[in-house]
C-alpha cells in the first residue's frame, strides 16, 4: 500500500493567504454588497508597462511562423534575457555575477521553495521571525524540522531568529550556527531593510562558519536609501556563501505572468560539490522555466522605456506606502516599514491579536490586511499592510481605518 509523505502533517492549517482567502470569502458571501478593500495578498494592480505589452505580441507573432517558431526553451534561460539581468542587474552595481550564473524560472517563489532541495536533510535552518511562510513550509515539508511546538509557536529543530521593535526587525547572527540561512531584505512582512555594513557581517559570519545564505531579493527595486544594498553580492565574498532571487512581480508587475531568477556563482561548494552544478543539473530533470513570450517580456523590462515605466510604478506604490504610513502614525498608531519596500508594519491597537485585528477590519470597515501571526510568533501583535492596491482604495482604506 502507498504511504504519504507525513512531513506535510507536521504543517499548521491551510496556508496563510487561503485563511485569508476563506475568511474573506465567506464575509462576501454574507455580505454580498460590501465594498470590501484588500491590502493584504501582495499582488499588484498596475497594468502592465506598453513596451512589455509590444514585447508579448511581438514574441506571439514570432511563435506564429515557421522561422519564429519555439519550442523547449533552454533549460537555463534564453541568453537574451540572462545576459541582461547580468548586465543591468548585477554588473552596473560592480557586482561580479556572469550570464551564466543566473538562472530563469517561472517565479522567484518557485525557487525560494525549491532552492531546499539541493541541500542535505541534516542541514540546520535558520529564519527570521516574523518570516515569509514559504522558507518555513518548504523546509518542514523536506523533513528538516520536528513537530511543530504551539507553546513556542514554532518548529522544532528550525533556528529562529527574532526580528522585533527592539532591533529594528533586523536579525541578530546566531549563537548557534546554521547551515542554511534565509534572509529577505528589504523585508516582508516588516518592511525593514538592511545596510550594507550589516549585511556584510553576515557574509563574514556565513564563509567563517561554512554557511549558505539564501538572499530573497524579491523588493530591491523599492530600495530608496543609498547604503541599502540592492544585492548581497555588492558585499565582498558573497560569492562563496550566497544565492540570491530575485522576481519580475513586484517591480514589473509580473503576477500574472510569472517571471524570476536565481543567481548561484560558480564559486559556491560544498564538500566539493558545485551548487551551481546542482541546480543546473535540477533545472534540468524538475525543469520550471519560463515560456519564450514571457522572456522577451522580461528583456523588455531593460529597455529605456521599460526602466522608466518601472520606476514610475514603483514610485506609485511607494506614495501609497508613505500616504499609509504618515497617515496612520498621524491617528496614533505605530507603524514601521513603507521606506524601502511596500510593506507597512503596523502595530495592533488596544492588544488585540493580529487575528483580532483582521476580523475587526474585515467586519466594521471592511479592510483585509494579514496578521502578523501568520508569519510566525514574534508577529503576534503586528499586523502587514500592502501598497499594491489603488492610489483610490488606499486612500479610502486609510479613511476607514483611521476610524479605529
Amino acid at each position: 500500500m502507498f504511504t504519504i509523505n507525513e512531513n506535510y502533517l507536521k504543517l499548521q492549517g491551510s496556508y496563510l493567504f487561503s485563511t485569508i482567502a476563506k475568511k474573506v470569502a465567506a464575509y462576501k458571501e454574507a455580505n454580498p454588497e460590501a465594498d470590501v478593500i484588500r491590502l493584504g495578498i501582495g499582488d499588484v494592480t498596475q497594468p502592465l508597462a506598453p513596451v512589455i505589452i509590444e514585447a508579448l505580441q511581438k514574441a506571439v507573432a514570432e511563435m506564429g511562423t515557421a522561422e519564429g517558431f519555439r519550442g523547449y526553451g533552454p533549460e537555463q534561460g534564453y541568453d537574451f534575457l540572462r545576459n541582461a539581468i547580468a548586465v543591468n542587474d548585477y554588473q552596473a552595481r560592480g557586482c561580479d555575477i556572469a550570464a551564466d550564473e543566473i538562472f530563469v524560472s517561472d517565479g522567484a517563489k518557485c525557487d525560494v521553495g525549491n532552492i531546499q532541495e539541493i541541500f542535505g536533510i541534516s542541514n540546520r535552518v535558520a529564519v527570521c521571525d516574523p518570516v515569509y511562510p514559504v522558507y518555513v513550509d518548504t523546509n518542514v515539508m523536506a523533513g528538516r524540522t520536528g513537530m511543530y511546538n504551539s507553546a513556542a509557536g514554532g518548529f522544532d529543530g528550525l533556528i529562529y531568529m527574532p526580528c522585533t521593535e527592539e532591533n529594528g526587525f533586523a536579525p541578530s547572527l546566531p549563537e548557534e550556527v546554521p547551515d542554511l540561512i534565509y534572509l529577505c531584505f528589504p523585508n516582508n512582512p516588516t518592511g525593514a531593510a538592511i545596510k550594507k555594513d550589516a549585511l556584510q557581517e553576515w557574509v563574514d559570519y556565513a564563509n567563517r562558519n561554512g554557511s549558505v545564505i539564501l538572499y530573497d531579493a524579491a523588493y530591491e527595486a523599492y530600495i530608496s536609501e543609498e547604503d541599502v544594498p540592492h544585492s548581497i553580492y555588492e558585499c565582498s565574498g558573497a560569492r562563496t556563501c550566497a544565492i540570491e532571487m530575485h522576481s519580475f512581480s513586484k517591480n514589473a508587475g509580473f503576477t500574472g505572468l510569472r517571471l524570476g531568477y536565481t543567481v548561484i556563482p560558480k564559486d559556491l561548494k560544498a564538500g566539493g560539490a558545485s551548487l551551481h552544478d546542482l541546480w543546473n543539473r535540477r533545472h534540468g530533470t524538475k525543469y520550471n522555466g519560463a515560456p519564450y513570450i514571457v522572456q522577451r517580456a522580461g528583456e523588455a523590462v531593460y529597455s529605456e522605456e521599460g526602466k522608466k515605466k518601472l520606476k514610475a510604478q514603483v514610485a506609485y506604490y511607494m506614495e501609497n506606502a508613505r500616504i499609509i504610513r504618515e497617515g496612520l502614525k498621524e491617528a496614533g498608531f505605530t507603524a514601521y516599514g513603507g521606506v524601502n519596500a511596500p510593506y507597512i508594519w503596523l502595530k495592533t491597537p488596544d492588544q488585540l491579536t493580529s487575528w483580532e485585528f483582521f476580523d475587526r477590519l474585515l467586519n466594521e470597515v471592511q479592510v483585509v490586511g494579514t496578521p502578523g501571526s501568520g508569519f510566525g510568533a514574534s508577529g503576534e501583535g503586528f499586523f502587514r499592510l500592502t501598497a499594491f492596491g489603488t492610489h483610490e482604495n488606499t486612500v479610502e482604506a486609510l479613511k476607514r481605518i483611521r476610524r479605529f
